[in-house]
């Protein structure tokens, strides 16, 4: 849980960073400290973050992920919004945004069939508003996986993938 925490807090540090100084030192509320650095060219922001548990590293871009947790891949035609992908040696984790012409079914059934590869139990899905999210987790690796799409007022349809690998 604390890797979230860090990387939560992390992800906030690096967007108040935007706006501001394009590299610095960091301090969170549990006492950890870090450095972020953010490319205003290609967008690209990195972070690392000292903590008691070890190092946290981030980065966070608009490339498509090349090495998704557990084996996913991003669903074939989406438009990667943002990228973020966590680091703490053992622990990995990303969250990553998209916009796709595929269905909320069509991403939620991807998505399904990846997480069952990697030995997921499906154990939340929903629909609501005219899309559809589903979650899961492996309980023997750790591997724990959401994925939400939306239809927005355009009707294009925006996604949002999080998985995390955390050892037990």
């Amino acid at each position: 849980m604390r890797f979230f925490t860090v990387a939560v807090t992390a992800s906030t540090l690096a967007l108040a960073a935007c706006g501001s100084e394009t590299e610095g030192d960091l301090a969170t509320g549990d006492g950890d400290t870090g450095e972020y650095q953010i490319d205003r060219s290609t967008g690209e922001s990195s972070m690392t973050v000292e903590t008691d548990d070890g190092t946290v590293s981030m980065v966070t871009n608009t490339d498509a992920p090349s090495d998704l947790p557990a084996g996913f891949t991003l669903v074939s035609g989406a438009e990667v919004l943002s990228n973020t992908m966590i680091d703490n040696g053992e622990t990995k984790g990303s969250l990553t945004t998209f916009r796709s012409d595929k269905s909320p079914e069509q991403i939620a059934d991807h998505y399904r069939a990846e997480a069952e590869n990697a030995g997921i139990t499906i154990q939340i899905e929903t629909n609501m508003n005219g899309g559809k999210m589903i979650g899961g987790e492996n309980e023997k690796t750790g591997t724990t996986f959401s994925v939400s799409a939306f239809p927005d007022e355009e009707g294009v349809v925006k996604g949002q993938l999080t998985i995390s690998e955390e050892p037990g």
